[in-house]
């Protein structure tokens, strides 16, 4: 399932006149080209991992005392936890927006 870039579809081309396609973003799009769910839900994931991984070594190192700086552990774990607590969400919203579809009468 692909799924297009905010500002690509007619509607927002004359909202957003003057405008690069994608540029919102940052980011260059072609009119038509989208960015793969499946793709993008995986990177995410990965992303949360690389956190978590990076957390805990962190933490790890802190109890050994081979780290010095508790600040940037504190930072590291925190980062962590919104990451996931974000994730959470994300999941929350759609699970609550595939019930509603699958409650929708045809």
């Amino acid at each position: 399932m692909k799924i297009t870039p905010y500002g690509t579809y007619p509607y927002q081309a004359s909202r957003n006149a003057g405008v690069s396609t994608g540029a919102r973003a940052g980011k260059a799009f072609a009119a038509g080209e989208g960015v793969d769910f499946a793709q993008g839900l995986g990177k995410a994931l990965d992303r949360l991992e690389r956190v978590q991984a990076q957390a805990d070594d962190m933490v790890a190192k802190l109890v050994t005392g081979q780290a010095e700086d508790i600040h940037s552990v504190i930072l590291a774990v925190e980062k962590a936890n919104l990451s996931l607590q974000m994730a959470v969400q994300v999941r929350n919203k759609v699970l609550e927006a595939y019930q509603e579809i699958m409650h929708m009468q045809v």
